[in-house]
């Protein structure tokens, strides 16, 4: 049996009471132990030291040279074991240093991750933050499965029932147009929308079609797409300088509608509201961090979203 197996927890805090106290009754009354208990704890702990280590100097006791080199090592290993187990229970953002690793779709409203970020960073100045596309390379259900990101934000038609999943807010799918489009004056009915030429992100991963063309698909229908961009972000600019259409939420196309030469029409195409959602492995499902952290995805989404009356009238 090596050393560390005749070792465990409860040795460690005896040892460290006993040589900060001084004395065997002393470590008995403030660790709750009967004397007899802690002598025979410390009689073991002096068979593993080979060392006396508390000895007796006039009335008292004092640590020898080898116990006293014991008690802060002995603080330290008390320390980290108080952490490891208050850490899973509880989470203080202000004091933790706890990273963070979340991937999110940039089709979410360009406002949401910058206070997001804000948000973390004022009431949890000591966590790290590492955010990551979902791109077509990635496998986010691996990311999540091996604990390379907390959290993934996104939105899917179906979002998959192995993973925990939280409801941030629904919008309603409309299209974002240069303000000098013909549709922008005239208007468009469903064959002239479906003829126009469509702008839409690339696939998040090989072969998907996305919500909008899964939808389309559903109906049998089909846009014509002329233009794909990985950077959903740089989207409106290129409609703004062209005849694209970029059909999306609303919410995210009103924040460039007072930046750009673009307007919002109506999409002649029935379609559901795009539902966004934040998603989780079971791996960090009880953990106090992670939670922490999906509060905070939470409480972000829902300051931005519009009340759902102002989204029915405009």
């Amino acid at each position: 049996m090596s050393m560390f197996d005749k070792i465990d927890l409860h040795l460690i805090r005896v040892l460290h009471t006993v040589l900060t106290e001084r004395s065997v009754s002393r470590a008995a009354i403030r660790m709750g132990m009967y004397q007899p208990a802690v002598s025979a704890a410390l009689k073991r702990l002096r068979e593993l030291a080979g060392d006396p280590l508390l000895v007796r100097s006039g009335s008292g006791m004092v640590p020898t040279v080898a116990g006293l080199r014991m008690i802060e090592p002995a603080a330290d290993i008390l320390r980290s074991a108080e952490v490891l187990f208050s850490d899973a229970r509880s989470f203080d953002p202000s004091t933790a240093s706890h990273s963070f690793s979340l991937a999110a779709s940039d089709y979410l409203d360009p406002l949401f991750l910058p206070q997001l970020v804000a948000q973390i960073k004022a009431m949890a100045p000591h966590c790290p933050i590492d955010i990551h596309p979902l791109s077509a390379e990635s496998d986010y259900r691996l990311h999540l499965a091996q604990g390379d990101v907390d959290v993934v934000i996104g939105n899917w038609p179906k979002p998959p029932d192995d993973l925990h999943l939280g409801r941030l807010f629904g919008d309603e799918v409309v299209c974002l147009v240069s303000s000098q489009h013909p549709a922008a004056r005239r208007g468009w009915d469903v064959e002239a929308w479906l003829a126009a030429e469509h702008i839409a992100p690339t696939p998040t991963h090989p072969g998907a079609r996305g919500v909008i063309d899964d939808h389309l698909a559903s109906q049998g229908l089909t846009r014509n797409i002329t233009a794909r961009c990985p950077h959903f972000g740089l989207i409106p600019a290129m409609v703004a300088g062209s005849l694209l259409v970029l059909t999306t939420g609303r919410q995210y196309c009103e924040r460039f509608v007072d930046r750009l030469p673009v307007q919002i029409l109506p999409c002649p195409v029935p379609f559901p509201r795009l539902m966004y959602y934040q998603l989780w492995h079971e791996r960090t499902h009880a953990s106090s961090a992670a939670r922490w952290l999906r509060e905070q995805i939470k409480s972000v989404a829902a300051a931005l979203r519009r009340p759902e009356s102002e989204s029915a009238a405009a």
